[in-house]
């Protein structure tokens, strides 16, 4: 039986409406994805790692830092249709999507999701939730909520606050933004139609729950800061300067 291959891919454009040019903002002195790559490089599971853009300031970025940059369509409606082009040309079994803006992402988080979906047969893709310690975070649109079966399967992702909390005193899960796609499926979800909650919601994630396939999603007690905004990399700057 052949070793299991893992391609690990950073998806990243520079055309960012909240934050343009975000993948080459400065943190402490190196780019946001470099500090991304430098996260990811760290996991024990993924043999191969790539960077996915379509914009050449961010390849030459990352080559310059000694990574790989692979050039792709400008048409990409997401990060999972960008890396699904990538795969498309390699031969692997999981293919992993780290978000371009999480820093301070933990290796040891990306290699939970990846052995949890090898666990779980009757899922095509596994994910990553936090359960959410600010509850500000619950009505806020930007933060992406999940609800689970007793399995672990997700049921639904929102931007709104899910599940309604009768009593008052409910657990609100985080989605981080992080996929692991066994790599058949990924190919087919660039030609999977676009439903009424991915268009309502805006999260890419739903086109896979709307068309009937199920996503693992893997609890982890680390809770991640994107970069959305200059305000979240100060966020980032000062926890990385904190240790």
């Amino acid at each position: 039986m052949s070793p299991l291959t893992v391609l690990a891919v950073i998806p990243a454009r520079y055309d960012s409406s909240r934050f343009p040019g975000k993948p080459l903002a400065s943190i402490c002195g190196k780019s946001m994805i470099q500090r991304v790559h430098e996260r990811v490089a760290r996991a024990r599971l993924p043999n191969q790692l790539l960077v996915a853009t379509d914009d050449l300031r961010i390849a030459q970025e990352v080559e310059s830092f000694g990574g790989r940059a692979v050039m792709t369509k400008a048409t990409h409606r997401s990060g999972s249709e960008r890396v699904a082009e990538v795969a498309a040309t390699r031969s692997c079994d999981l293919v992993v999507n780290i978000q371009g803006d999480e820093p301070l992402i933990k290796p040891e988080a990306i290699d939970l999701a990846i052995e949890r979906l090898l666990q779980g047969k009757e899922f095509e893709v596994s994910t990553l939730v936090t359960r959410m310690r600010n509850m500000d975070e619950v009505q806020a649109p930007g933060v992406v909520k999940v609800v689970t079966d007793i399995s672990g399967g997700a049921i639904y992702f929102s931007r709104s606050a899910i599940p309604y909390s009768h009593s008052g005193s409910g657990i609100f899960f985080k989605h981080i933004g992080l996929y692991v796609y066994r790599r058949a499926f990924l190919l087919q979800y660039p030609q999977l139609p676009r439903g009424r909650l991915e268009e309502e919601e805006g999260l890419e994630q739903l086109r896979i729950l709307e068309n009937g396939y199920r996503i693992l999603a893997v609890e982890t007690d680390w809770d991640a800061i994107s970069v959305d905004s200059p305000e979240d990399l100060a966020r980032v700057e000062e926890q990385l300067k904190g240790g």
